[in-house]
């Protein structure tokens, strides 16, 4: 019985952290998922993401990451605002109006893992937040999460797809959780029809090189390519358009979690405001924000297209 005690333990446990949910599967390599990722690598639609590239054998095979490793624990945490942004106010993805989620759920599954170490036993175990070899989502789908939608994120019946993943990686037995084995999606093609720059090419295949997430984020370039620069849509870091269109996220509820309350300035700086704004002001408003990713001078430029919209 120790499985299925320590399991209803660890499920308890996360909830008591704030997490939205918990479930559990075994530590196998992710066979089908290796072939889908070669796939698209080898289609360039991981764009300038060369880290992607790397460790390919640690991605399919938490077995690679944590030694001996038994369950993964996919737990996921809820960011919807109950805030909406000033209708003058560039776009800011959601998920970036407060404190560096990177910062909030690493504390949060440190604290999960010493619960485990004192209260089942000691175990070896490695924590991730969308930083390292872990494809998150395969794993959020087999313990039962949620299925992949079409426009590539994890969803869920019940409250949309605005949360963030975590994954624990464990060397202890816990019992699996059933996958999620169904589609409920169906006919609907919202996310495909809406993006901008039809960077989803295919049912749950997004080819970077187009997002507007990648190209405000994550492209280091000094320039945008000049056939996105007209449908960035006011969009000045990351993007919801393919969340917000979903049927789903109509069952999004407001998060509780103080770290994720949005920074003022996010929600109200218009874009004159964004535009005079100095690198110093930046650096000390958004140093724990995630907007630092972009730095100033990306912001900069991702602001410098939206007088074209």
């Amino acid at each position: 019985m120790a499985p299925h005690k320590n399991t209803l333990l660890i499920k308890d446990e996360a909830t008591r952290l704030g997490f939205s949910s918990c479930g559990v599967a075994k530590a196998v390599q992710l066979e089908d998922d290796a072939v889908r990722l070669e796939q698209w690598l080898k289609q360039g639609f991981n764009a300038g993401m060369e880290y992607m590239e790397r460790n390919f054998d640690l991605r399919i095979d938490p077995r690679k990451l944590v030694p001996g490793a038994k369950s993964v624990i996919t737990l996921t945490f809820n960011y919807f605002p109950a805030e909406k942004q000033q209708l003058q106010a560039p776009k800011i993805a959601k998920y970036a109006w407060g404190t560096d989620y990177h910062y909030v759920i690493r504390e949060k599954l440190n604290q999960l893992l010493d619960f485990i170490n004192t209260n089942i036993g000691a175990v070896d175990g490695r924590g991730f937040v969308d930083s390292a070899p872990v494809l998150e989502r395969s794993w959020a789908v087999r313990s039962g999460r949620g299925w992949i939608g079409k426009n590539g994120n994890v969803l869920t019946r019940h409250s949309g797809s605005f949360f963030f993943i975590a994954t624990l990686i464990t060397d202890l037995e816990l019992v699996a959780d059933p996958p999620f084995s169904t589609d409920h999606c169906g006919t609907c093609t919202r996310c495909i029809d809406t993006c901008p720059t039809d960077a989803i090419v295919s049912p749950t295949r997004i080819d970077a090189n187009k997002c507007i997430s990648y190209l405000t984020i994550e492209l280091k370039d000094a320039l945008i390519p000049s056939e996105y620069q007209n449908k960035m849509e006011g969009w000045m870091f990351g993007c919801d358009i393919c969340q917000d269109v979903c049927p789903w996220n109509r069952f999004s509820k407001p998060h509780a979690e103080q770290h994720f309350t949005p920074i003022a300035e996010i929600l109200n700086l218009s874009l004159r405001d964004w535009e005079e704004i100095s690198e110093d002001a930046f650096n000390k408003i958004f140093k724990n924000s995630p907007l630092k990713r972009s730095k100033w001078k990306g912001i900069q430029r991702n602001i410098s297209l939206l007088r074209i919209d």
